[in-house]
């Protein structure tokens, strides 16, 4: 693989800032151990997956036609990879058309691989979702000593520092290094104990990495290509700003100029915390993580494994509003471990969006179903968000969902 450049990931932190949702009282706890049953499948027919991703096909070469820049889909059904595709250019105007090996930001889908590292690091005995992070962090410390000492491996990844949503985001978007951020966590008022409530992270997520270098004396990124990049074959993927623009060809990110869209270089900030959002993928490497998620490469991600990581575990209510898709098909929204777990229609649905200037993208998976789709774009457009809904509502026969507006949306 390609050299990766190595962030700033080895200092400690300490304190918290103010979340906002309780967590369910009904969720498991913190010290579950693997043991969750894996879902019993009802796969999608065949038919009904070849017609849903064919739609998806179509309406992914319209919304290039109403000037979206570029984006790359992926469709899995059970270990085939039905679609792996690319549409439109890596720069505008011009730029190389993009293909299934055409490397983008997977910005906030990275949480996905960490929660799934510390899964393999559980596995293996080197880590225990219980383990308090101060055991592995010893200068951790919360605005609330004692409740410092009860957060968690799992606490850390569900959100549950009790600190408010993006605590220090603006700071990491202002390009103060990740190890400074961490280190102000103690001077962040809390909202309610910490572990109790949910509330979104990127600097406090990162924690994870300092913890998996604690356990293996191995940095995160490098964890990370050695447990799943390279088993999972995923061949493109890297991290940081320089892993992206050495790939042979990537997508450059655009914001909107006018009515139009013109090429920046990547910002560098949110890859300063790469559990959090450091990771670059092809729609080809997606593909196969997708179809590792849903159990198809069992001998790198145990069924188990993956069940636990797809339970819900605190509360999301925000999730349920703020796109139409949502509003009409999600009647309850919670999160996992580096996970959102929907309930889609009455169908589990393993969820994750991600953003960074320039770059959106979003990976929803059925378990259940077995079939998963991912969309990565190089644009702020909204309009490739409607296709996961689509597709969703194709394959589960909700026929009246029409969530890609060619004719108002931009």
């Amino acid at each position: 693989m390609r050299p990766r450049k190595l962030l700033l990931s080895l200092l400690v932190a300490t304190a918290t800032l103010a979340a906002t949702v309780p967590a369910s009282a009904a969720a498991p706890t913190r010290s579950a151990a693997l043991s969750t049953p894996a879902p019993t499948r009802v796969p999608v027919d065949e038919a009904t997956a070849a017609r849903a991703t064919a739609d998806v096909d179509a309406l992914a070469k319209a919304i290039i036609d109403r000037g979206v820049p570029g984006l790359a889909v992926a469709v899995v059904h059970g270990d085939r990879t039905r679609l792996a595709r690319g549409y439109g250019r890596t720069g505008a105007p011009g730029g190389e058309r993009i293909d299934d090996a055409t490397v983008f930001r997977i910005a906030s889908l990275s949480k996905g691989f960490a929660g799934t590292l510390a899964g393999l690091l559980v596995e293996d005995g080197a880590l225990r979702w219980d383990m308090p992070l101060d055991q592995q962090l010893p200068t951790f410390q919360l605005a609330d000593a004692a409740g410092s000492t009860r957060l968690t491996v799992r606490d850390a990844l569900a959100h549950r520092f009790g600190l408010k949503y993006h605590t220090y985001d603006r700071d990491l978007e202002g390009d103060t290094p990740y190890p400074i951020l961490a280190a102000r966590l103690n001077q962040a008022p809390l909202l309610c104990a910490p572990g109790e409530c949910f509330g979104y992270q990127n600097v406090a997520f990162s924690l994870i990495g300092d913890v998996v270098f604690a356990v293996t004396g191995d940095f995160y990124t490098r964890q990370v290509e050695r447990r799943l990049f390279a088993p999972l074959g995923m061949e493109n993927a890297t991290f940081g700003r320089d892993g992206l623009e050495s790939s042979e060809r990537w997508a450059r990110p655009h914001v909107r100029a006018g009515r139009g869209w013109t090429a920046v270089r990547p910002r560098e900030n949110y890859y300063r915390v790469p559990p959090a959002a450091g990771i670059n993928a092809s729609i080809t490497d997606m593909a196969l993580w997708a179809k590792a998620q849903l159990g198809h490469r069992p001998e790198v991600l145990s069924p188990a494994m993956l069940a636990d990581l797809h339970t819900p575990l605190v509360q999301t209510p925000d999730q349920l509003g703020g796109s139409p898709w949502r509003r009409a098909r999600l009647r309850d929204a919670h999160y996992g471990t580096g996970w959102r777990v929907f309930d889609y229609q009455g169908e589990p649905l393993v969820y994750h969006a991600g953003a960074v200037q320039g770059y959106r993208a979003m990976i929803g998976l059925l378990p259940r179903r077995d079939v998963a789709i991912v969309v990565l774009w190089n644009s702020e457009s909204a309009l490739p968000s409607g296709l996961m809904p689509t597709f969703l509502d194709r394959v589960l026969g909700e026929a009246d969902g029409e969530w890609v507006d060619l004719v108002n949306g931009r």
